[in-house]
């Protein structure tokens, strides 16, 4: 995917899917426009990052549509320096938007597959 092209996927994700369900804070809004969703997808589905729905992310494990991870994120209401920790990293998305948001994150994965896949991902420091 091209850069051009996942910035201008988040945004419209950002203000159709998330926005106009009512999610309102600002910061969480702009974490998921520079975040880049893509990564955090397996390569074969990136194309749907973007997309209103839960995407497979392996080991029968899924990464939650945007608006589900905008609704939990906001009632969370993190303020940078928080620490939140977060059980089930899954693909790392959540604890990539809760970092990029300003929060110190520590989460917890049992799968190992995942947790390693999260963990190679964080590596590539493709965030905040």
């Amino acid at each position: 995917m091209e850069l051009e092209k996942w910035e201008e996927e988040a945004k419209s994700m950002v203000e159709i899917q998330v926005k106009r369900r009512t999610i309102k804070n600002s910061a969480l809004l702009g974490a998921m426009a520079k975040l880049p969703r893509h990564l955090f997808v397996p390569e074969g589905l990136r194309n749907l990052a973007y997309a209103d729905c839960a995407l497979p992310i392996g080991e029968g494990q899924t990464i939650s549509q945007p608006y589900i991870v905008a609704k939990m994120t906001e009632l969370l209401d993190p303020r940078p320096g928080d620490k939140v920790l977060e059980i089930g990293t899954g693909s790392g998305y959540q604890a990539a938007l809760l970092a990029t948001m300003g929060c110190i994150v520590f989460t917890i994965e049992r799968i190992a597959a995942l947790a390693a896949s999260a963990k190679n991902l964080r590596g590539t420091r493709p965030f905040g």
